[in-house]
């Protein structure tokens, strides 16, 4: 026997899905006259701005009110440009610059060009405030570690976001910036009391909330002092309680993807997660990358089994299928794009970079570019100095294998140009600088979170807050190797 088709319908509501290519499959539109929420749109989606306007055109289709969504948060994080690297920097740069108004015309920009394509939901801004220099899934990808910083872009990120008519979702609440784990693999725990996450995490949240930001999507953190042993995804503690009584927060809660293992393993599967976190207050439920038909059945099926078995209460689920729903009718609305300054994104990137040190007549040197991997979140989009660079010799180091006496034998004459990410907790790294700085003039570039490393006997140490395109060729121009 089939599935009620009015719970079936409820549930599709409360959905955001994905699908695998550039052209939505015939059961992607299907679903969405069906009533699923919408589609997740990531790099694999996306080849060329025509094709991704044919693509939402194709969407709307299927239903004109659809969510269709991207984690376009500038810097190393972008879906639009992940064949080449965002022509914006991300949020790092913007807090070093510490412009507000810089940072609203950012986020602007990024707006106006997802509207023009179709896209009406940002999962971004991340909010988190970047507290822990070994954090390996934010980072960069935060304003910085001041609370009050941090709130402050926050709210100007917002601001600009929707100026455009796209719907911008802070994340990710309660505050992912202390973490040492990534949640696309464990469950984080951030072991401190609720005091310490109101003077600390969660100051960004009460501005982009005062800002109006129509989203929030939640943290597969633990914070056992309000969650348990779950994540702040499964906890009514957080998500009602703190977010919206506390906070006023009136918006759509969306999840992290719900495939993370932060939240899959701590539930037993996608489906039993969206049960947990649609009976924890989360209104939109984000499924993941890796999403086919077969899963959004499957999560349908258990949701619909859950309002049998009083696991879940209906209400509930037409609250949150409810918000979802006025979500979408707000982007529909669109807004005003204003006109983007030309080369905004490469201008702001120079404006963050910072220089300890003298890198004056650097005339022809080696660049070594140290082998970083990616995170989940970033992907493999390219990075670095490469592409900005004009008859420099550049080549790839692999820090703990490449020997430093083959790169001195390289470099002759020649002062080196060492480029990585993240450096200070890169296996073997910091001591292939170290050794490279002892026979030759090496310039630093870091273009990860900087911390609080900073290598010995270099001649300079610069720091770009970010891996994008625009943070490239921003530190390329300062070290005079431009093109």
């Amino acid at each position: 026997m089939g599935l009620d088709p009015g719970l079936r319908r409820l549930a599709l509501g409360t959905l955001l899905a994905a699908y695998p290519g550039p052209v939505p499959p015939d059961w992607a539109v299907d679903l969405l006259a069906d009533g699923l929420a919408g589609h997740t749109l990531f790099g694999t989606n996306i080849h060329d701005p025509a094709q991704v306007a044919a693509t939402t055109a194709a969407l709307r289709a299927g239903r004109p009110d659809v969510l269709i969504a991207i984690d376009e948060e500038g810097g190393d994080v972008t879906r639009l440009a992940h064949a080449t690297g965002s022509p914006y920097p991300g949020n790092a740069a913007l807090g070093a610059v510490d412009d507000v108004t810089l940072t609203r015309q950012v986020y602007a920009a990024i707006g106006a060009e997802l509207a023009a394509l179709g896209i009406n939901l940002d999962l971004a801004p991340t909010v988190d405030v970047n507290t822990a220099d070994e954090n390996p899934v934010i980072g960069t990808r935060s304003f910085g570690a001041d609370p009050a910083r941090v709130a402050a872009h926050s709210a100007a990120a917002v601001a600009g976001l929707q100026s455009a008519g796209v719907a911008a979702c802070a994340k990710h609440f309660p505050g992912h910036g202390a973490t040492v784990a990534d949640s696309h693999y464990e469950l984080p725990t951030v072991d401190v009391p609720p005091a310490v996450l109101r003077e600390r995490d969660l100051p960004p949240f009460a501005a982009v909330v005062d800002a109006g930001v129509r989203a929030v999507m939640t943290a597969h953190i633990r914070v056992p002092a309000l969650t348990g042993d779950g994540p702040a995804t499964f906890s009514r503690a957080v998500l009602v309680d703190l977010l919206r009584r506390e906070y006023g927060f009136t918006g759509a809660v969306i999840t992290d993807a719900l495939e993370m293992k932060g939240a899959a393993l701590a539930a037993g599967g996608v489906g039993p997660a969206a049960v947990r976190a649609l009976a924890a207050g989360a209104d939109l439920l984000c499924i993941g990358a890796k999403v086919d038909a077969d899963l959004v059945a499957h999560v349908v099926e258990e949701i619909v089994a859950a309002l049998a078995d009083g696991r879940l209460d209906r209400a509930r689920v037409e609250e949150a299928a409810g918000r979802a729903a006025e979500l979408a009718a707000w982007a529909v609305a669109g807004g005003t794009a204003a006109r983007t300054p030309d080369g905004l994104g490469y201008a702001a990137a120079l404006r963050a970079v910072r220089v300890e040190g003298d890198v004056a007549g650097l005339t022809a040197p080696l660049v070594v570019q140290v082998h970083a991997t990616s995170t989940i979140a970033e992907g493999r989009v390219p990075w670095g100095l490469g592409p900005h660079l004009a008859g420099v010799e550049e080549v790839r180091a692999v820090a703990g294998e490449t020997d430093p006496d083959e790169l001195r034998r390289l470099a002759g004459e020649r002062p080196i140009v060492l480029v990585g990410r993240h450096l200070h907790r890169l296996p073997g790294a910091p001591e292939l600088v170290d050794a490279l700085a002892a026979t030759h003039p090496v310039t630093v570039v870091e273009m990860g979170w900087p911390g609080g490393w900073r290598p010995t006997g270099a001649r300079a140490f610069v720091t770009t807050y970010g891996a994008s395109h625009a943070n490239g060729r921003a530190a390329a121009q300062v070290l005079g190797l431009a093109g």
